[in-house]
């Protein structure tokens, strides 16, 4: 069973007699909010937008009023646009308090020493420079066709990933499809962390893979969230109105 399928059974349970109050689908993140409150986010591929017309989400509306576990059938489209729906749906109903979390950077939870091959797939530059100062050799890699600019093609992390001391991997692999292979060729890799404000903070989801540790967001304040998405806003813009927290994924 894939990561999205995961989700999935994952979420669905919790979907049960919820209704979707709120959608917005911004240029950075998309947010949904249910009727309980709960509020989640997943990251908006501008890429992958359909051209042509006005109109850019062409699936199931209206959206608000829709029973949750409608929305989260989007995780199993083939959009991007639709998937971000669903996984921001999903959060909503897995990102929520009481779960045990700890607060923090993911960073403050990690040891990394001198030496150490650090992979992180997706460039998360708020934390290069933190991890470049511990010695590390840290690997960046992006969806590019060559390296440039210190970044690595996407198509070199699997030979690094497994001899990497820690790898970091951005949620919205999820969303693209390429979590699945990604945390596969992580096998061996004593620390696998799937950070950003897409992450769903659920450790059943990655029971029983290289997965140890989810580094996400659980919303505080959703009518900040939502004025931050809807203004175009990304995580600078929507930061202080969400905990950063993380959670450990046991075997």
């Amino acid at each position: 069973m894939g990561i999205l399928d995961r989700i999935y059974a994952a979420a669905l349970p919790l979907a049960q007699g919820k209704t979707i109050a709120d959608v917005r689908i911004g240029l950075g993140y998309t947010c949904v909010s249910l009727d309980d409150g709960g509020t989640g986010l997943g990251y908006t591929f501008r890429s992958g937008v359909e051209e042509g017309g006005c109109t850019v989400f062409h699936g199931l509306r209206p959206l608000a009023g829709q029973p949750a576990g409608k929305l989260l059938d989007l995780l199993r489209s083939g959009s991007f646009l639709e998937r971000a729906v669903g996984l921001a749906a999903a959060n909503a109903l897995l990102n929520t308090e009481g779960q045990g979390y700890v607060d923090g950077d993911i960073l403050d939870q990690t040891q990394i020493s001198p030496g150490d091959t650090v992979s992180m797939v997706g460039h998360f530059k708020p934390l290069v420079g933190a991890i470049r100062k511990t010695g590390a050799d840290l690997k960046i890699f992006e969806r590019i066709d060559q390296p440039q600019g210190g970044l690595l093609p996407t198509k070199e992390a699997p030979d690094w990933l497994k001899r990497s001391a820690l790898a970091v991997l951005t949620a919205t692999t999820i969303l693209n499809g390429t979590a699945d292979s990604l945390i596969e060729a992580a096998t061996g890799c004593p620390r696998v962390v799937i950070l950003g404000p897409s992450t769903p903070l659920c450790g059943q989801i990655f029971a029983g893979t290289p997965v140890t540790g989810l580094s996400g967001v659980v919303v505080a304040d959703a009518d900040g969230v939502r004025r931050a998405v809807s203004e175009g806003g990304g995580t600078r813009a929507f930061m202080p109105f969400v905990r950063k927290v993380n959670l450990s994924v046991l075997a």
